[in-house]
């Protein structure tokens, strides 16, 4: 059996294991399975091996389970006659990495939500400011703006079709009396009128509803609309990941196709301005690309190389940057280490800067859909943060949106405030 092990710790394909095999190993039996485990053979060791080096690799996977995972008659466990040959019998007792199965919430210790409701209930407390609702004709957009308003992260000023909004909040059982309601004959009128009202100081935020996300940042980019930067608008996935200690930012995942290294600069220095929105002072921003080494056959590489050095010359400021990155040693410590690069970004970052939008988008989706993430989405860059959320979202990440906007905009009047002190034609 030692030398089956063997087989797989060596890289020599699939070992066949039968009452024949009176090859021995060296190492023992043991030793061959501590050396499987090293090199992450685990998964293949349980599935191709026998019953004394299941016994060895459950023990040294899950010391803390009280039984073995093929005796719970609810669990199922892989066989030679199994249809599923993925099928990773799941332990019956949490332990804190789980080979046999993807990490669970509640073996990580990291309930669903919980970072999301923190900053929701910190910013219950804060002055509600208003946000334009652009459009909100559908259950859930509406929805999510009423119970936004009902915890006081913002007030809601509803811009749509009267009948229209009237209608769902009767269908959906939602009170709607006590909140201001423009009547607007179509979505491009509500996105029109929702930036003038951003314009005449009425509302300082916007959320986006029911119409296409292209058809409100057009409003908000047009040179008429006032409501545009120096600087280019950008979108921000405020992850809430279950198996990291801490929210990530992922951008740009929704505006900017492809953009240069110019426009990566704004999209940095937006992520980094909303980092410090949320609190972190100095976040650690990683360029991600596919490879850590400059490649001048990748472009990414050298946008990222470029970027951290602008950084050094002082033309990103307010956070610590380090790229290219791979993903990997990107957000993990091991990674980084067994890579051997020596960085105070690596493995620990905050921000994740996508190279374009389809990775971002990828990414963000991915942590969505295979890792159980929340996603908050807003745009930053304009004059006021947009609120820009999906059909598919939940009402939680909704409100989450919405108190990451009430952060961002109470962030930018402490600034304008201490711009203010700070200048002596002021004073």
């Amino acid at each position: 059996m030692s030398f089956a092990c063997e087989r797989l710790a060596r890289g020599r394909g699939r070992a066949f294991v039968g009452p024949d095999l009176s090859g021995r190993s060296p190492h023992g039996l043991g030793g061959s399975v501590a050396r499987c485990a090293a090199q992450r053979l685990t998964g293949a060791l349980w599935r191709h091996c026998c019953e004394s080096a299941r016994e060895l690799l459950w023990a040294r996977t899950c010391p803390d389970a009280s039984a073995r995972p093929e005796r719970a008659a609810s669990r199922q466990v892989w066989t030679h006659k199994s249809p599923n040959p993925l099928a990773f019998p799941v332990p019956r007792a949490p332990c804190p990495v789980s080979v046999f199965s993807p990490p669970l919430r509640a073996a990580m210790n990291q309930p669903k939500h919980e970072k999301y409701r923190a900053l929701i209930d910190y910013c219950s407390d804060l002055t509600a400011e208003p946000c334009a609702i652009v459009h909100p004709c559908n259950a859930s957009s509406l929805a999510g703006a009423v119970r936004a308003g009902e915890l006081n992260l913002i007030v809601p000023i509803l811009v749509g079709p009267r009948q229209r909004i009237e209608a769902v909040a009767r269908e959906s059982d939602l009170d709607i009396s006590k909140l201001a309601l423009i009547d607007t004959p179509h979505s491009h009128a509500s996105a029109a009128k929702s930036a003038e009202l951003v314009r005449e100081g009425q509302a300082r935020m916007l959320m986006k509803g029911s119409l296409h996300t292209n058809e409100l940042l057009e409003v908000v980019v047009s040179r008429d609309g006032g409501l545009r930067t120096e600087r280019r608008i950008s979108h921000c996935f405020v992850m809430d990941v279950p198996v990291l200690d801490r929210v990530v930012i992922i951008s740009d995942a929704a505006v900017n196709i492809f953009p240069t290294l110019a426009e990566k600069v704004d999209i940095v220095q937006n992520a980094i301005n909303l980092a410090h929105a949320l609190g972190n002072h100095e976040p650690l921003v990683a360029i991600l690309s596919a490879t850590e080494s400059v490649n001048p056959k990748i472009q990414s590489t050298l946008d990222a190389a470029a970027l951290c050095k602008m950084a050094d010359r002082g033309q990103i400021t307010g956070g610590l940057l380090d790229g290219p990155l791979a993903l990997d040693n990107a957000v993990n410590l091991n990674a980084a280490r067994i890579k051997e690069i020596d960085s105070p970004v690596a493995g620990r970052a905050d921000i994740l800067i996508a190279p374009d939008l389809e990775a971002g988008n990828m990414l963000a989706k991915s942590l969505s859909f295979m890792a159980d993430a929340d996603a908050a989405g807003i745009v930053v860059g304009a004059r006021v943060p947009i609120i820009l959320t999906s059909r598919a979202d939940s009402l939680e990440t909704r409100l989450a949106s919405s108190a990451i906007a009430a952060l961002v905009t109470r962030y930018r009047q402490l600034q304008l405030a201490k711009a203010v002190q700070g200048d002596p034609a002021k004073g």
